[in-house]
């Protein structure tokens, strides 16, 4: 039995969230697995990510294989990255940093930092 170490939908419509699992290669992406080895919310602010390490090592021991998503989050939980993990900002959040921006431009030109004229 080949086994990997893969991400598994879960969340409502629009709001992934994901958990680990140790599955076998042949099962269908969110159907069964063997064992449940951490979780992922990268919708929230800050990202959620929690592996047991120690369980993941011990299934790579056994030759399980690591999809490309879940080597990269596991290599970050390493190296504490977790917090550059930055989840989709909202829609409000994105409006209030785009309306921002524009002040600081409209300020900026309108303050007279722009070389005369004359000159």
């Amino acid at each position: 039995m080949s086994t990997k170490i893969r991400m598994q939908r879960a969340g409502s419509k629009n709001h992934p969230a994901y958990r680990v699992v140790v599955t076998d290669s042949r099962s269908p992406r969110d159907g069964r697995f063997i064992e449940k080895v951490g979780y992922y919310n990268p919708t929230q602010t800050p990202v959620t990510l929690s592996l047991e390490e120690e369980r993941i090592n011990y299934w790579l021991g056994r030759g399980a294989t690591p999809s490309d998503s879940v080597k990269a989050l596991f290599r970050r939980q390493k190296t504490d990255k977790v917090g550059e993990l930055a989840g989709k900002p909202k829609a409000k959040e994105r409006k209030a940093a785009a309306k921002k921006a524009a002040a600081v431009a409209t300020e900026a030109t309108d303050s007279g930092d722009a070389a005369p004229a004359d000159a």
